[in-house]
This record gives C-alpha cells, structure tokens and sequence, in this order.
C-alpha cells in the first residue's frame, strides 16, 4: 500500500537501509538492549552508508535529501533497534542540521563535515530538572562575559551525551524575557566545566546513552552563538517540529516491528490443535495493529510531504507523532498478548518493543503537548 508514495531513489534507499538494519542492526538489538552498552558498530555503520549526510547540504559534506527520505531511514532503524534510530534523530535532526541551518558559514565548515562523517557525534541539550513541556522556564544561564558566555545550569535527559564530542546548548541570556531571552550555543565536549554524568535505569531504550550536563561557569566564545542573539528558542522549536517527523517514523518502525513478530509468532503457535492465527481473537488483534500502522504510516509520510513542498506541516507532524506514537503502545501491547507468557520474557523482541514503545510519547513533546499544539492550529486555523 505504501510503495506508490515512493520514487525509485527512495526505494533504493529504503533497500539499503533495510539490508544494514536485517544484518547488522536487528541482530545485535537484543544484546545491546540487555547490556545497555552504546552500539557504536551501528553508529559507524551509519557513517559509511552515508546516512548522517541526510538532509545536509552538500557544501559542507552533506548530500541533500527530503523529509520523507530521513523518515523512511528512521523507520527502518527503528524495525530493528529504536535506540540506534533515536541515536541517529538526536545526532543528525537536533545537532548536525540545527548548525547546518542557523550556523555561520564558519560554524559550518568548522563543525558539519566530521558530523556528517560521523568522526564526531552530536547531542542536543534543552530538558532540564525543572523544564520539560515549558521549555520557556529553562533556568541555565549564559552570562555575557569578555568575547562569550559562561554557562551555569543542568541538562536532564539528554541523548547521546556520553558520548558527544558537539553540542547544541540552550540558555538563557535572561530569564525575564523566557522564550525570548534563549540563545543556541555550540558547545565542545572539552569545554572547562562541564560535566557529564550518565543516568541509568532507563525502561527502554538502553543501548541509547542518557546523560544529566552540569555546567560551572563554562565559557563559551560568543562565536558560538548560533543566530542571533535571543532566537534560541525559535531555532529549536523548528527544529523540534521537523524531528518530530521523524520520532513519529521511529514509532511507527516499532509499531511495524511489534506486527511482524505478532503475525510470525500466531502463524507458528499452537494451541488446541490449530494454529493461533486461526483464532478470530487474534486475528482481530492482528487486524488492528495492521490498521493501525498504515493509517501511522500515512500520517508520517503526509506531513513529510508537506515539508518537502515548503508548506506548513506543524500540525501535521504533531499529529503524526501522536497517533504513531499511540499506535506503537498499542501493538506493542498486543504483541506481548498474542505471545502469552513467551512475550513478557526476553530474548522474546515483544517486550523490549513494549518498554521502547512508551518513550515515544514522552520525549520530542509529550502527547499532551501535540494535542496543545494541534488544538492550537486548528482554533487559528478556524479565525481565518
């Protein structure tokens, strides 16, 4: 139902992407997820296929590329690993493209190419103890001092940076002006005062490293400003909207992942001298789920499209990431349940679905800020 939606480039794409994710990626996820360690063979792979390239301009090492193309990358990542597919979102949507969008042309040609080379590794940093939704009330400072800022403050929850080399900071050049007072600064790994502390105990997710930042008066050359001053915030708000896009694609490759192994396990099950699969109850799960992930797909690959043409898709994306989102909570539920007691166990993949799927309706904007945000658009939308 999808392939009429893609041109012969996005197939070819979407072919590669498959084979790394069938033999390299899949296999390992199960391993990776029980250790918790950082799948930096997944990382490099992803390098030498050119993938952190997506959507970068050419001039500074990138290969161009649509919206729709990083979400069918995403997609396919996630079918096999959604920890390698948010490793990838947080390194190339929120790092690499935020500085290859609003960067100088020296913040360009400093910074881009050994991103998309994946010499280095990006990480994003706005979520803080005390602002996750209200990401107006940050209290991170950068106070103006001799040719820059001293940074002051703590990040909560920021993926990949244990292992980081470039980061995009937001903080506030004064707290009274919230939204408006948020510069976006460049910050390197080396940088005196900055300390990275791993946190553990995730539910999913855990071959993708989570970090808490503290920074002490960290000085960063002014620059490394990106933009001008105060637009911090409306620099990662549209960068925010466009990886939304493909948080969604990462929940609908769960989502997919979740039904695949459904349909495989019913077909082989027996019980009662049949095969599950020829229970109308399971069939009807099964019936769902795959309902569920076209109407997920379409969304996700609408408001792509959308983007690739240049018109609004804000909404769009939202509601992309909030009915994928539900959708891959959905059947990874209804995956463990047609698996019995074999799905609450691992290596079974039914229960690390389950875990992963859940931290896609909370981070890139909880559901409750899409619905926020779509009720936004739609109101507006009603005054004109």
């Amino acid at each position: 139902m999808f392939e009429h939606m893609l041109n012969e480039e996005d197939l070819l794409l979407r072919g590669a992407v498959r084979e790394f994710v069938d033999q390299q990626v899949a296999p390992r996820a199960a391993a990776y997820d029980e250790s918790g360690e950082f799948p930096w063979d997944n990382f490099r792979g992803m390098a030498e296929m050119g993938l952190f390239g997506l959507t970068i301009g050419e001039e500074f090492g990138g290969q161009g590329g649509t919206a729709r193309q990083a979400a069918i990358v995403v997609e396919e990542l996630a079918r096999g690993c959604a920890a390698t597919a948010v490793i990838y979102v947080a390194h190339i949507s929120l790092c690499t493209r935020l500085i290859d969008l609003y960067g100088t042309r020296g913040q360009r040609e400093r910074f881009v190419p050994p991103l998309v080379a994946g010499e280095k590794m990006g990480a994003f940093a706005l979520t803080e103890p005390g602002s996750g939704s209200d990401a107006g009330a940050l209290s991170t400072t950068a106070t103006k001092i001799d040719g820059g800022y001293a940074l002051n403050g703590t990040k909560l929850f920021i993926t990949n940076a244990n292992e980081a080399d470039t980061f995009v900071i937001m903080a506030s050049i004064d707290r009274s002006l919230r939204t408006r007072g948020i510069n976006a600064l460049i910050v390197e790994r080396d940088t005196e005062g900055m300390v990275i502390t791993p946190q553990h105990g995730k539910m999913g997710m855990r071959a993708s490293s989570t970090a808490e930042i503290v920074f002490d008066g960290s000085p960063v050359p002014e620059e490394n400003r990106l933009g001008p001053e105060g637009l911090g915030f409306k620099q990662a708000m549209e960068g925010l909207n466009a990886s939304r896009i493909e948080i969604a694609a990462q929940a609908l490759g769960i989502a997919q992942a979740a039904y695949e192994s459904a349909v495989s396990y019913a077909q082989q099950r027996q019980a009662f001298g049949q095969r599950i699969a020829d229970f109308q109850g399971i069939q009807w799960m099964i019936v769902e789920m795959a309902t569920g992930v076209e109407a997920a797909r379409h969304l996700v690959y609408s408001a792509a499209a959308l983007k690739d043409r240049g018109l609004p898709f804000v909404k769009e994306a939202s509601m992309a990431k909030l009915y994928a989102s539900r959708v891959a909570v959905e059947a990874a539920d209804r995956a463990v349940q047609i698996h019995g007691g074999t799905g609450y166990f691992a290596p079974t993949p039914a229960e690390r679905y389950y875990r992963d799927a859940k931290a896609t309706e909370i981070y890139e904007g909880s559901s409750e800020i899409q619905r926020l945000i779509i009720a936004r658009n739609i109101l507006e939308d009603m005054k004109r």
